[in-house]
């Protein structure tokens, strides 16, 4: 079976089953590190471990100009750091992700470490894919909300929006769905360039 045929059979992301390793519920860092080179993305939520494929042409396409965009006011002008997929985030002993992209700002630099980022970062930015979008507002945005995330980007390149969510206490509140000529609201990240950047050719 060819990576096309998965796609047109399976979703995305999905329990990793069956794998060499502790029972679904309670992987650790230790156990995700030892995992074979094998060409998958793997992340842990709550102790169990999933499994995607590779993203599409136009995932990293949108993903690279965001990247590129918050390095040159992020990043350049010294206010944090910015770092992309593959970068290691364990959020908990028991939850490890890896966003597409991250940003840790000047005061937290702290939390990165040689091997991954140990604890929240101040932002973090999912680009969605028809088959994450379920994990990326689900499981995932629980699991960023739980570690104390401050900002969430959820950005959809079919609609070219970018939906901008704020850690309230301890749940995600939305501060909009933002297109076109509309600038993010953001303290973390501010960014002075409309959202259809983001998505031009």
């Amino acid at each position: 079976m060819t990576v096309s045929d998965l796609r047109d059979t399976l979703p995305v992301v999905a329990v990793a089953t069956p794998m060499i390793g502790p029972p679904q519920g309670r992987w650790t860092y230790a156990d995700y590190a030892a995992l074979p080179e094998d060409g998958n993305r793997y992340e842990i939520i709550a102790g169990v471990l999933y499994m995607m494929l590779a993203p599409e042409i136009e995932h990293q396409m949108t993903s690279n100009r965001m990247a590129t965009f918050l390095t040159i006011h992020i990043q350049f002008t010294g206010l944090g750091a910015v770092l992309t997929v593959p970068t290691d985030v364990e959020l908990a002993l028991d939850t490890v992700v890896q966003p597409d992209i991250v940003v840790v700002l000047s005061a937290n630099l702290g939390i990165i470490t040689r091997s991954r980022i140990i604890g929240a970062p101040d932002l973090v930015v999912e680009i969605l894919s028809p088959g994450t979008a379920g994990y990326d507002r689900r499981e995932k945005q629980d699991a960023y909300a739980r570690a104390g995330v401050h900002d969430y980007w959820v950005v959809d390149p079919a609609a070219q929006t970018v939906e901008v969510l704020t850690l309230d206490r301890s749940a995600y509140r939305s501060r909009g769905v933002f297109r076109g000529q509309a600038r993010l609201p953001s303290q973390t990240a501010p960014l002075p360039i409309p959202v259809e950047r983001f998505f031009q050719e």
